[in-house]
């Protein structure tokens, strides 16, 4: 197979894979994503040559560096919005909820944007694009033990990060159900010392 028709294959297999790889990290801005991918299949067709006989792992790594350009340049753009001070975006203030806030188990992407940009990056690679150490060490650029290690990391930072949110949680309910037993004690305690004196009341009443 020559290196064009290699291309056009990877092209045709792994178009929208790429394509859900950048939506996933962009939160779905569609006029960014096509112009991610576009870059991506640029880089990928001046270095054919380079092509894998499983290029998927191979086009992630095109595509890390060309979202981490994109970001670079939306970073610079925004410095450049606050400098301004009077267009719209930065007039406005205005702050988008994540659209995962409402889904259930959101606290799972608490606890993931808590850790470093990397370990988030390794994480999702094997969980959202489902790859293997290998591949992932493809991706990242480095050897199968490195690249099993950084994910050993990663997950143990994940689920520490998970436990805090859940003993943050436990720590949040005592504090209310804490609260309510107090009051019923409060109130059991009130009864307690008031119902003498009434009976005293009833029996001074009567005679």
């Amino acid at each position: 197979m020559s290196t064009d028709d290699a291309f056009d294959a990877a092209y045709r297999e792994h178009y929208w894979a790429v394509s859900r790889f950048v939506a996933r990290r962009l939160d779905d801005q569609a006029w960014d994503v096509e112009e991610v991918v576009a870059e991506v299949f640029a880089v990928a067709w001046r270095r054919r040559a380079e092509l894998p006989e499983s290029p998927l792992p191979w086009l992630y790594g095109v595509t890390r560096h060309c979202l981490a350009n994109t970001v670079r340049g939306k970073g610079r753009y925004r410095r450049l919005l606050l400098k301004l001070g009077h267009h719209e975006v930065t007039r406005g203030g205005r702050t988008v909820a994540s659209p995962d806030t409402e889904r259930p188990g959101s606290w799972v992407l608490e606890a993931l944007s808590r850790l470093a940009e990397a370990d988030q990056e390794v994480l999702r690679l094997t969980a959202w694009e489902e790859l293997t150490v290998e591949e992932l060490g493809t991706v990242l650029g480095c050897g199968r033990s490195a690249a099993a290690m950084r994910l050993h990391r990663a997950r143990r930072r994940l689920r520490e990060q998970i436990e805090i949110l859940r003993r943050d949680d436990r720590v949040s309910l005592g504090c209310r159900g804490g609260g309510g037993d107090r009051a019923q004690s409060a109130d059991r305690a009130h009864r307690a010392d008031t119902a003498p004196r009434a009976g005293r009341a009833e029996k001074d009443g009567r005679a």
